[in-house]
């Protein structure tokens, strides 16, 4: 495959631009809400935006990616997201800083979605390593606008500390520039092979599939969790005494202490045939750090806040998973449209709800139990898509003769199309 080395150092760039938007408002409310009149209702829908972006995108991109080369609509996820970024900067009303996020949030819901299938394309060899790399440097996105939004905030205002960020994801577009200006996503040769996993791929349908409906559920548990998180983390501790810049610091912290659990979690996924135990531990881990938050001694709040962190390597595991049951590019891209699109779609009511349960008398308890709700939503996907098996070979693929019949997957302790750097 051409374009090797520009496509990984493109998926490095995309990752690190990809989710700055998403928790560089947050830190900042008390600062925007001082020139623009959010309340309690517009901070849910402010919210709920990501996952309700990324849902939908979802879906508009499934017939896309059957139409569109990969790296045109990368391009097109990453000037969404330039737009949105720079467009709420300037948000003169509440209700154009909440349509301009929108926009952001569409580019990031398809850059999501696209992520799998480019990694399937330009890497098949090496899905495990690759995702471990996005998936850690999403993580690193969402810290380092977290941890640098007040003080951005504090010196140049909160415009400049939101808008900022739109320079890096207009940067990771070159990368991709470089390989549609050289051809580099010219459709390879077809052969009977290729030919034959190509409709294999098309024909795959994830929504008549439990590994579909199981994916879309680990996404709908873990993402609930997390953008309920990045958005009312810092407003539930500078509400148990903490200041608003230690409470944007426990938000990176959050982001940040999902980094090595990122790293891992692909590579382990990939060499387990049935990874369910680590969907456990994660539920366990949000579940855990939501006590601490809640009941413990704010001085411990950096300890409970790293141990809910951890609980965000369910998306690594969600994201590996694309690649983990499907074996083809296009059966991969499909898989990546429905379960991102259910995923979020269910998961945008999180954040919603995590603030219409909120109450001065109840404080926080109803709505982090409606995050624990979630969770077991979360560990149920997680069942679902746990028996090795490949989507491609769902039933609703057209059976073909004994010649063309594709191979059914056995169980895969080595995960043969799914290796990572040390595989033969």
């Amino acid at each position: 495959m051409p374009g090797r080395l520009t496509a990984f150092a493109g998926i490095l760039l995309v990752a690190f631009s990809a989710r700055e938007a998403v928790s560089a408002a947050s830190p900042l409310l008390g600062q925007i809400s001082a020139d623009l009149p959010f309340d309690t209702v517009t901070i849910g829908i402010l919210g709920m935006l990501p996952t309700a972006g990324f849902a939908l995108m979802g879906f508009l991109a499934l017939p896309l990616l059957r139409r569109v080369p990969l790296e045109y609509l990368l391009l097109v996820a990453i000037l969404l997201t330039t737009f949105g970024q720079v467009g709420r900067a300037a948000g003169w009303n509440v209700l154009a800083f909440l349509v301009f996020t929108c926009f952001a949030m569409l580019g990031i819901g398809l850059i999501n979605v696209v992520a799998p299938p480019l990694i399937m394309k330009y890497f098949p060899d090496r899905t495990g390593i690759l995702a471990a790399c996005h998936v850690t440097l999403l993580g690193v996105s969402t810290a380092v606008s977290a941890q640098f939004a007040i003080p951005l905030g504090t010196l140049y205002g909160w415009r400049f500390s939101i808008g900022i960020w739109a320079s890096l994801s207009a940067f990771a577009a070159l990368p991709w520039l470089i390989l549609v200006a050289r051809r580099g996503v010219a459709r390879s040769r077809p052969t009977p092979a290729k030919d034959k996993e190509r409709l294999a791929g098309n024909a795959a349908k994830p929504w008549k599939s439990s590994i579909g409906w199981g994916t879309a559920l680990v996404f709908a548990g873990c993402s609930s969790n997390t953008f309920a998180a990045l958005t009312w983390l810092p407003a539930v501790l500078v509400d148990r005494g903490m200041s608003q810049e230690s409470a944007g610091s426990m938000l990176a912290l959050y982001s940040i202490i999902a980094l090595p659990v990122a790293l891992m979690v692909p590579v382990v996924v990939v060499r387990m045939s049935r990874p369910l135990p680590l969907a456990v531990l994660f539920a366990v881990a949000f579940a855990a750090g939501y006590g601490g938050i809640m009941f413990a001694p704010p001085a411990w709040a950096a300890v409970w806040v790293a141990i809910a962190g951890l609980g965000q390597g369910a998306y690594s595991y969600a994201f590996t998973m694309i690649n983990k049951r499907t074996r083809t590019q296009s059966g991969s891209g499909s898989l990546s449209a429905f379960a991102q699109g259910t995923g979020y779609a269910l998961a945008s009511v999180g954040p919603f709800l995590f603030a219409l349960l909120h109450s001065p008398g109840s404080g926080w308890l109803p709505s982090f139990g409606m995050l624990c709700a979630w969770l077991v939503v979360l560990v149920a996907g997680a069942i679902m898509v746990n028996k090795p098996r490949m989507l491609e070979d769902h039933p609703s693929v057209p059976k073909r003769g004994p010649g063309e019949a594709l191979a059914k997957e056995t169980p895969d302790p080595g995960n043969r199309h799914h290796g990572v750097l040390d595989t033969p």
